[in-house]
């Protein structure tokens, strides 16, 4: 079979310099914005054609200026960025790969360097000087004082000067993986859970003298705790410990979580409320999680997707009916309560406009009233909004359909609504924006009835017949937008369907049940994944929208998606080749039956769940490689061989398939990157290949 391995035809960066793919990867992308406690001081990490620095702005001019002079595209992202309570310091994690399901601790070394970086903390003055790597670790945190950064490292808690004047050490050490510290506001306790594997419990550390404090140890996970804002309680989640009879795998059930309260000094937990016993009332999985919070008032805010929307809620510490905050038909993510706890910030789908269901906006509530508006409406988007500067400003990160995203601060008491973008000047001359067309919405529905809402990119050219391109995503808990989006690998997917769209491709990008943003039943749909692959549906229907349209060649339809799209794509390839005559499958799953844990999960129990054989069956029939006969069509495999979401072996087991049944295929493999192609020259390749095999197939 036809096998092209470009990185060997070709050195990366020679490929990064031809590919025209190039230019329309040139934007920046701003990440981790945060501010700092008080004044109006703000920090964000910016990677520059995979160069990443952290940046910082303070009011009232907010003038971006860089103060890390990292030059070097090496694939080392940027995270956890924060600043000092005294404003003096930003702290930072640079490595790592913090969107792997595994090993996302380990060094990276897309760059093959002969001494790979490791995972670091580092810290930085704010008004500019040299950077200090305190230790290796992750997850930091500073002191109330500003003095210490506590982290973790190998499980373990340790901590250090911020200014990196003596060498770090070690806290304390406990059984199971610590996490989620967080310092109590005056006195510098600090809160800590240590997962202990079918259970986990909270501790409290005081100082090296004082024995831990465990907060109501229990045979429960304990998670997610925070700090009343007296330091006298904590609030946390709690769920049941792992355990117990099996059942049914292919049943959609309840998982049940509450929320308690703890006096610190008695150590005694007291229920203050229970998810109600529903599909809807099970642990939220939107971002963020439980997304709980000790608010002003006495209030406890937490995130519930119990009326069928990931929305808001409040309840009095010491009980009573929960408040719904934020009533309607839309999520809330990227959800930050303000310095003076009085007020939630966070973005939606929704705002004045009939297509806001496909974008995000900046609202604020209160904490206690539901009070809700949208802080930013129009035709753009908007996320990851922060109160600062005594709640007068807003910060956040801006983007439209044709400008990358930015930074940006918006001044709440002026009624103008007017935007300062930060940083306008660093977009590179040579991004193509001109070139860039608006996507528009469609919306049609599957052989089962399911409504399916997509972003169609539809280039110049009138009515002539085009080859068209379905686009898969990720996650897939994911929405794509109608315009940039807020994570960096989808950032990656929307200037490919702009660069196939500036090649005369049709581009639909469909959001597929299973995803986000459409309300529970869409994101948690019946007989999907490995229960069914009910999601598939939705991709056929894609595939059968665009060949009923005058303006696609019914004979050129291509599909594409990375991960659970990857995934997908080759389930389209494998079912439907009369459909999609090409595709490009990029780290995608191909054998849920494996990959699910199934086979594996009761080798040391006696009982098995009643419908184990059945379940096996069906994540077997949900997979592509059942279906390896009847797949006809040409595709291009991609993977990184240092993949931390999708095992590597998925690629090559369906490529020795696509061998044996004689099917055209071409490769690329990508040395010693990940899932998310963490250096910049590898994501050039990547989706300049797509491109290049889609017009050799169609053009």
């Amino acid at each position: 079979m036809k096998k092209i391995f470009l990185l060997v035809l070709l050195p990366v960066q020679l490929l990064a310099q031809t590919n025209p793919f190039a230019a329309f990867k040139a934007y920046n992308f701003p990440t981790e914005l945060h501010a700092a406690s008080s004044g109006s001081k703000i920090a964000w990490a910016l990677d520059e054609q995979g160069k990443r620095n952290v940046y910082v702005a303070e009011g009232p001019a907010f003038k971006p200026r860089k103060l890390t002079s990292f030059s070097k595209d090496d694939g080392q992202e940027i995270t956890s960025v924060s600043i000092s309570a005294d404003g003096k310091w930003v702290v930072f994690v640079r490595g790592g790969d913090h969107g792997a399901n595994w090993d996302h601790g380990l060094p990276l070394n897309p760059s093959f360097e002969t001494n790979p970086f490791h995972v670091q903390v580092a810290s930085v003055p704010f008004d500019g000087g040299e950077t200090k790597y305190l230790s290796e670790g992750d997850d930091p945190v500073i002191s109330p004082d500003s003095k210490t950064v506590a982290f973790i490292k190998g499980g373990q808690a340790w901590a250090a000067p911020i200014d990196g004047s003596a060498a770090a050490r070690n806290l304390f050490t406990t059984r199971g993986n610590v996490g989620l510290l967080e310092y109590s506001a005056g006195d510098s306790l600090l809160l800590f859970v240590a997962h202990r594997n079918d259970h986990s419990i909270i501790g409290i550390y005081t100082n090296g003298a004082t024995p831990i404090k465990w907060i109501a140890p229990s045979f429960s996970f304990d998670e997610t705790p925070h700090w009343s804002p007296d330091n006298k309680s904590i609030v946390f989640i709690r769920r049941p410990g792992a355990g117990g009879a099996p059942d049914s795998l292919l049943v959609q059930k309840h998982i049940p979580w509450s929320i308690y309260t703890a006096d610190i000094a008695s150590g005694k937990a007291t229920l203050l409320w229970k998810a109600p016993a529903t599909l809807r009332g099970s642990v939220p999985t939107t971002e963020g999680g439980y997304n709980l919070h000790w608010a002003a008032n006495n209030r406890i805010i937490f995130l519930s997707y119990q009326d069928g929307w990931p929305h808001l809620y409040s309840i009095a510490a010491d009980g009573g009916k929960e408040t719904l905050l934020t009533p309607g038909n839309f999520m809330c993510e990227h959800i930050t309560l303000s310095t003076d706890k009085k007020y939630l910030t966070f973005s939606a789908n929704t705002g004045n406009g009939q297509l806001d269901i496909e974008r995000r906006h900046a609202a604020k509530v209160s904490v206690d009233k539901a009070d809700m508006h949208v802080l930013t409406n129009g035709s753009g988007l908007e996320w990851t909004p922060l109160l600062i500067n005594d709640n007068n400003t807003l910060a956040f990160i801006s983007a439209t359909a044709q400008r990358p995203p930015l930074p940006a601060v918006m001044q709440l008491s002026k009624s103008d609504n007017a935007v300062q973008l930060m940083g306008e000047e660093l977009i590179p001359t040579s991004f193509p924006k001109e070139k860039l067309i608006i996507p528009t919405q469609v919306i049609f529905k599957s052989a089962d009835g399911v409504t399916v809402h997509a972003d169609l990119f539809l280039p110049a050219g009138g009515t002539s017949k085009k080859p068209a391109i379905v686009y898969v995503h990720g996650g897939p808990p994911r929405q794509m937008l109608l315009g940039w989006h807020y994570s960096d690998y989808y950032s990656n997917a929307y200037a490919s369907n702009q660069y196939l769209a500036s090649l005369g491709f049709v581009v639909l990008s469909v959001n597929y049940r299973l995803g986000i943003g459409y309300g529970y039943e869409f994101h948690q749909a019946k007989n999907a994944g490995e229960a069914g692959a009910s999601e598939y549906l939705d991709i056929k229907a894609a595939g059968e929208w665009l060949r009923k349209q005058t303006f696609v060649d019914a004979q050129k339809i291509g599909i594409y998606g990375g991960s659970y799209g990857g995934y997908l794509t080759a389930m389209a390839l494998a079912k439907d080749s009369k459909l999609f005559a090409a595709g490009v499958d990029i780290h995608g799953v191909h054998d849920w039956a494996s990959r699910s844990g199934l086979l594996t999960a009761y080798n040391e129990k006696y009982e098995k769940a009643p419908d184990l054989e059945k379940a096996l069956k069906t994540a077997w029939y949900s997979s592509p490689i059942p279906y390896m006969k009847t797949w006809k069509s040409p595709v291009l495999i991609i993977h990184a061989d240092d993949d931390r979401n999708v095992q590597f072996n998925e690629s090559v087991d369906i490529i020795n398939r696509l061998e044996k049944q004689h099917v055209t295929y071409e490769t690329i493999m990508i040395a010693d990157d990940t899932h998310h192609w963490m250096k910049w020259e590898n994501a050039v390749t990547v989706y300049g290949a797509v491109a290049e095999f889609f017009v050799r197939k169609f053009k």
